[in-house]
């Protein structure tokens, strides 16, 4: 695992399941084809090109607002590690900001 180049999926005012899969598209350069549905994330996270830590930031309103659709992001990431561990990582920051940036998530994405 390799912490010290980690990719960020900064989920600070994501609200909807729409949002969370634009994020996830720029964060990790998913292909054209991605479909922006669980599904098509659970093949993306199986196909990727080389080993990734994801580390998912900014996560807490998008808990708060969609419980359900976060239980199933998590279940789709979780499942993507034990389908792949040395190949995905993923951890969950605590703290509002990883990394120390205090930039918008949309500069970061850039």
């Amino acid at each position: 695992m390799r912490l010290d180049d980690p990719v960020v999926l900064d989920l600070t005012g994501v609200t909807g399941k729409a949002a969370l899969m634009e994020r996830c598209a720029a964060a990790l350069a998913l292909p054209e084809w991605f479909g922006r549905n669980w599904d098509a994330l659970a093949d993306c996270l199986a196909d990727l090109p080389e080993p990734v830590t994801l580390v998912v930031a900014g996560w807490r309103e998008y808990a708060e607002t969609r419980p359900d659709e976060w239980a199933t992001a998590q279940e789709v990431f979780a499942s993507a590690v034990d389908g792949s561990p040395a190949r995905l990582t993923v951890l969950v920051a605590l703290g509002e900001v990883f990394g120390g940036s205090d930039e918008p998530p949309a500069a970061r994405l850039g």
